[in-house]
């Protein structure tokens, strides 16, 4: 068995409006990806930090987390920085876990929020 070492990755998504039911949808789009791209359960997840646009409030996206399988991982959701021209209506998450030695983080960025990482637009 190989060794385990704790790993990071990032993920965002795209919200159409500040409505609950939209903000769980792509949560749970978002963090569904993640751990299928990654081989990961929430029993390898440390913690997970969410950030939202300040145009998102009707719910926190850890909600959906919880509903994912969550409950006993730490999770933490905060308010993105207003910089003026970003883009509105996103919802990041950061998640840390562990994984084997020779894992590779598999980024998962969805919808509008593509345009963030044109870098990784193959992963997408």
């Amino acid at each position: 068995m190989s060794e385990q070492r704790l790993h990071a990755l990032r993920g965002a998504t795209s919200v159409d409006r500040n409505d609950a039911q939209c903000i769980l949808d792509a949560t749970t789009e978002l963090m569904s990806a993640i751990m299928e791209r990654n081989a990961l359960s929430p029993e390898n997840v440390v913690s997970c930090i969410f950030t939202a646009t300040d145009d998102l409030d009707a719910e926190f996206p850890a909600v959906a987390a919880r509903a994912l399988g969550f409950e006993k991982v730490p999770l933490l959701c905060a308010r993105e920085i207003p910089v003026p021209g970003a883009l509105p209506r996103t919802i990041r998450v950061l998640i840390h876990y562990y994984a084997d030695e020779g894992h590779e983080s598999k980024h998962v960025y969805l919808r509008e929020a593509a345009s963030l990482r044109e870098d990784l637009r193959a992963a997408q």
